[in-house]
C-alpha cells in the first residue's frame, strides 16, 4: 500500500533531485530485500514495515514537519497492524528531521539533544541530510530499511545530477 503526500505550500521549495518520484523508486530498489526480511520474524517481527520519506531540501525550520514529508510507504496489510507503526515512523523521522541526526546517535551519544516527547525508537535516519525513517522491524533492522532507502535516493539523486552535468541552473519542474 502506498500513501503518496502531496506537498503543501511551504517558505522554500523542495529538493530538484529528490522528488515524490524518486522516493517510488528508492522504496522500489529496496523492496525486494524488505519483502524477503517480512518473511522472517526475527528480522520484522511485525511482518509490517512503515517508511516516512522526508524532503531532504525542506529541513527543519524551513518547513513545517508535515509539509516536509516527502513520501510514506506501507508493507504488508494494514487492517492487520498490531501497532499504529505509521505513527511510530513519522516520530522517528521527525526526531531525525530536527535535529540531523540518526535516531540512534542521539539515544547514545547525544542524549542532551533530546527533548520531552521525542521518540526514543531506533529507526530513523540521517545521511547527508536525507532522513528516512522506518517501523515495524526490530530497531537495527528499522535502521537498516530506512539506511537502505535513503542511500538509493542518495544514488538517484546523484544519477539524476550527473545526467545535468552540463546545467548551470536548475529550471523549475513539476513536482511530482
Amino acid at each position: 500500500m502506498t500513501l503518496d503526500r502531496l506537498q503543501a505550500p511551504t517558505t522554500q521549495s523542495g529538493s530538484h533531485y529528490v522528488t515524490t518520484e524518486t522516493a517510488r523508486r528508492a522504496i522500489a530498489l529496496v523492496s525486494p530485500m524488505v519483502e524477503h526480511a517480512m518473511q522472517d520474524r526475527s528480522i520484522v517481527g511485525s511482518g509490517f514495515l512503515y517508511v516516512v520519506v522526508m524532503d531532504p531540501a525542506l529541513p527543519s525550520g524551513t518547513a513545517t514537519f508535515e509539509e516536509a514529508i516527502l513520501y510514506e510507504h506501507a508493507f504488508g496489510d494494514r487492517s492487520r497492524w498490531d501497532a499504529d507503526y505509521a505513527a511510530f515512523a513519522r516520530a522517528k523521522a521527525k526526531l531525525s528531521w530536527a535535529t540531523g541526526k540518526d535516531g540512534r546517535t542521539l539515544q547514545h551519544t547525544l542524549p542532551h539533544l533530546l527533548r520531552t516527547g521525542d521518540c526514543l525508537l531506533a529507526g530513523g535516519v540521517c545521511i547527508d541530510g536525507i532522513v528516512v525513517a522506518a517501523s515495524g522491524a526490530f530497531p537495527c533492522y528499522d535502521e537498516v530499511f530506512a539506511g537502505a532507502v535513503a542511500l538509493s535516493l542518495r544514488g538517484l539523486a546523484r544519477e539524476a545530477r550527473e545526467a545535468e552535468q552540463a546545467t548551470l541552473a536548475l529550471e523549475p519542474r513539476p513536482r511530482t
